[in-house]
């Protein structure tokens, strides 16, 4: 039945307009184009479409590159998976060509970098060793990492200072596949960020949370003083860290703009492979309202950084 509230809008009505007077979104001129087998990297750089991610990792690559040129930093913020999926080489190649010019990184990176350093290998199966009462009971990683903890403290360092130092003078068999060991031999800072009860390290009977919350807060004032000089093309990327990295970023955030410190047109970055909220707000949007740009980047760690870093290497 016919409802006399609501009768049928007429079509005749309609006013339409040409596609030619009508902004389009897409056009020919930025599809892909197919690559040709035997080409150069740069050439399927340019293959790649000219929008969306695409168009947004080169974008934040030509921002890194300017960064690079003006002696800004760019700061590399990255959790433990960075690590678990292999890609210590290519965050220390990066560091060797001058990419690089701060590592900012949370307890976990600390220990799966720290036991690449001591044995070549790392990662646990947590399923299988938690409730077998085994899971994070190592007892060299435990020991020796708070060995250069305290051994840190007596000499004034910060937490990644501590750890750098204490590789460099370890000679570990695996020392040039760490990340931290490198950082310290190239004189790159390194500032670590750890949460009193997330690690395994932290139950071990040598473990002083004093200790380790005096290192840390060192740390956070070294970023802090890094996190200053962002204005004007600095970059700042978040790497596989949720929770830890994108609070410690936006806090070191608001300690410099509540001294005056003016942070404005500076570029940030999350490579994750899902979309989550803490790094959207703390990293991506909150951090460059007053100038700049943030990038979401979704992707498995293990293809978007060699991409990122193979895009750097070709700008």
């Amino acid at each position: 039945m016919p409802y006399k509230k609501y009768p049928p809008l007429n079509k005749k009505n309609l006013k339409t307009i040409s596609i030619n007077d009508r902004k389009s979104l897409v056009e020919i001129d930025s599809f892909a184009q197919p690559f040709a087998p035997g080409s150069s990297f740069e050439s399927f750089m340019h293959s790649l479409p000219h929008s969306l991610a695409a168009k947004d990792l080169l974008e934040f690559s030509a921002h890194v590159k300017n960064a690079r040129k003006k002696d800004k930093p760019i700061i590399f913020g990255m959790g433990a998976h960075t690590v678990k999926v292999g890609l210590n080489p290519i965050i220390i190649d990066l560091m060797e060509r001058g990419w690089v010019s701060a590592i900012s990184i949370n307890g976990a990176f600390m220990i799966h970098d720290f036991e690449i350093a001591l044995c070549g290998k790392t990662s646990e199966d947590v399923a299988e060793n938690l409730h077998k009462g085994t899971y994070g009971n190592t007892e060299e990683t435990g020991l020796f990492l708070n060995i250069a903890l305290k051994d840190g403290y007596r000499n004034g360092f910060g937490c990644g200072e501590s750890i750098g130092h204490y590789l460099i003078q370890s000679e570990f068999p695996h020392n040039q596949s760490s990340v931290l060991y490198h950082a310290y031999k190239m004189n790159i800072p390194i500032s670590i960020h750890p949460a009193i009860g997330t690690d395994f390290i932290h139950y071990h009977p040598s473990f002083d949370g004093g200790i380790m919350g005096a290192l840390a807060e060192k740390d956070f004032l070294l970023l802090s003083s890094i996190i200053s000089q962002l204005a004007d093309g600095g970059v700042y990327m978040n790497i596989g860290s949720n929770v830890i990295l994108p609070e410690v970023f936006l806090k070191a955030i608001a300690f410099c703009t509540a001294q005056d410190i003016r942070l404005d047109a500076f570029y940030t970055a999350v490579f994750d492979f899902n979309k989550h909220y803490r790094p959207y707000e703390n990293v991506v949007r909150r951090p460059v309202l007053n100038g700049g740009k943030g990038y979401y980047f979704v992707g498995a760690h293990e293809i978007m950084i060699p991409l990122l870093a193979a895009v750097l290497l070709s700008i």
